[in-house]
């Protein structure tokens, strides 16, 4: 297909705007440049014309209007993402679902909703709850963070050790190829016919296409549930009874482990009830039916206690469940009393290597002098070490992006993954030849051209040279100088 380039940018901008509406196109050099960046420490890159459609035909217009003058189009939820996965690079037409957030349909009798892509994770479960269902991912940011973001994500959250990660949720899509073809992929039925597209689809970080439509599956509200808060003098304690409980047969809802140093901040943060002398405290969570709940409360708490827990709390009723809870989620906020910025990685290792990664990790941190604080999804091993710097310090950026690298290799070395949940983005793109093969990266690039052949979705994401695509490699290198 032969693409033409308008002669001037105001042109491209005047026919974005004759397809949706002025007011949804947006070329101001403010609006531009909030839009280059995302809640990622990355801070390179360079917004074109932003849009914000309204409908998937809009949607449809936007990337072939884009496909014609030969841009890239970049969609972008909220932006929240922590992998830089929503960083436009080389003045794409970004793509902003935002205004896409109507609940589309719910359906009670077969569990599903149809949701567009900018609706609040928290607020479709805030809709369902009085329905008595909830959407199980709850990831720390789902007071801000959209359905299209978790899809293109695949995130995950603190109560995915049992009810799985965002790709476990959602059974179908409505997807605007980079084309502007409209696609279904999925379907409500139990065994959909042919490939699984929507499998391919989910944790494609914005590079197969634009999802203006979901359907998310329903999960019921619990009859019960406990939490329980465990206080330990090691990590490595905390670490290990995750394992033990695991190993037992009980599944909980969720087990978070948050360090000492991170514990102090909540606590001053939230006043929450952490016991800030703990060297470190396992928020476990078990829900079901009320007899098998508190089972398996006491059961976790007694393996707890075997494992070296020095204090055992049970929330008394819900409004001490959600302060807990708050703690947890609110973690990453409370840092900014520690220090005035961190950078955060999401490798995932096995549980049996729990206590022994963690304890390499703050070696790294002591070797690179810097301070690293832990929470994480214990019961998945999903790490969410926090690099805490001051990024006016000179020199520091290069220690935390050496000690980050470090991490990420120790973490494969014992069988562990690249993301748990923030996906790959720029940040871990270029250590993907660390996990896969060049065949396997090759794969990789093949399905990717089958949804986008002339690679024009969310350029520079995810693979590496030399499977990226070659007209966008000077696109997709990071600059020096651009991460703080």
């Amino acid at each position: 297909m032969k693409i033409r380039r308008t002669t001037h940018p105001d042109a491209l901008v005047s026919i974005l705007k004759q397809a949706l509406s002025p007011d949804r196109v947006r070329n101001d050099a403010a609006e531009r440049s909030l839009f280059s960046n995302d809640a990622s420490i990355f801070k390179g890159g360079a917004s074109g014309p932003v849009c914000f459609p309204v409908s998937t035909a809009e949607v449809q217009a936007i990337t072939r209007i884009a496909l014609d003058h030969g841009r890239a189009i970049v969609p972008r939820g909220a932006g929240t993402g922590l992998s830089g996965g929503a960083i436009p690079l080389g003045e794409p037409i970004v793509v902003s679902t935002m205004k896409m957030n109507k609940i589309l349909e719910v359906d009670l009798v077969h569990r599903i909703a149809w949701v567009e892509p900018g609706v609040v994770n928290l607020d479709l479960t805030k809709t369902l709850m009085p329905l008595g269902f909830h959407f199980a991912p709850d990831p720390s940011s789902q007071q801000s963070c959209t359905i299209g973001g978790n899809v293109a994500n695949n995130s995950g959250g603190p109560h995915c050790l049992a009810y799985g990660v965002t790709s476990q949720h959602v059974v179908a899509l409505d997807v605007v190829l980079p084309n502007g073809e409209l696609v279904h992929l999925g379907g409500l039925d139990a065994e959909p016919e042919g490939y699984d597209l929507r499998g391919a689809y989910v944790g494609g970080e914005g590079t197969l296409g634009i999802a203006t439509r979901i359907a998310v599956r329903l999960t019921p509200n619990p009859q019960a549930v406990q939490t329980l808060l465990l206080a330990f003098n090691s990590v490595e304690d905390a670490a290990n009874t995750v394992s033990a409980v695991i190993a037992s047969g009980i599944v909980p809802a969720a087990m978070e482990v948050m360090d000492q140093l991170i514990t102090q901040a909540v606590e001053n943060y939230v006043n929450a009830g952490y016991p800030t002398d703990a060297a470190a405290v396992l928020l476990a969570e078990v829900d079901g039916l009320s007899s098998g709940v508190a089972i398996n409360a006491e059961r976790i708490a007694a393996i707890g206690r075997e494992h070296g827990a020095v204090s055992v709390r049970v929330a008394s009723n819900d409004e001490e469940r959600a302060r807990l809870w708050k703690g947890r989620k609110t973690a990453f906020g409370a840092v900014a009393q520690i220090a005035p910025a961190y950078y955060l990685h999401d490798t995932v290792v096995p549980r049996s290597q729990l206590a022994g990664v963690l304890r390499r990790v703050y070696e790294i941190g002591a070797e690179y002098h810097l301070t690293i604080v832990n929470v994480f999804h214990a019961g998945d091993g999903n790490l969410h070490p926090l690099i805490l710097f001051d990024p006016r310090e000179n020199g520091v950026l290069e220690r935390v992006h050496a000690a980050a690298s470090d991490i990420v290799e120790v973490s494969l070395s014992v069988g562990g993954v690249l993301s748990g949940e923030h996906g790959i983005g720029i940040e871990k793109r270029d250590h993907m030849e660390l996990m896969f093969s060049f065949d396997d990266l090759d794969h990789q690039r093949r399905l990717r051209s089958a949804f986008d052949p002339l690679c024009r979705s969310n350029p520079g994401k995810v693979l590496p040279s030399p499977h990226s695509c070659a007209d966008i490699q000077s696109l997709s290198r990071i600059p020096e100088g651009v991460w703080g």
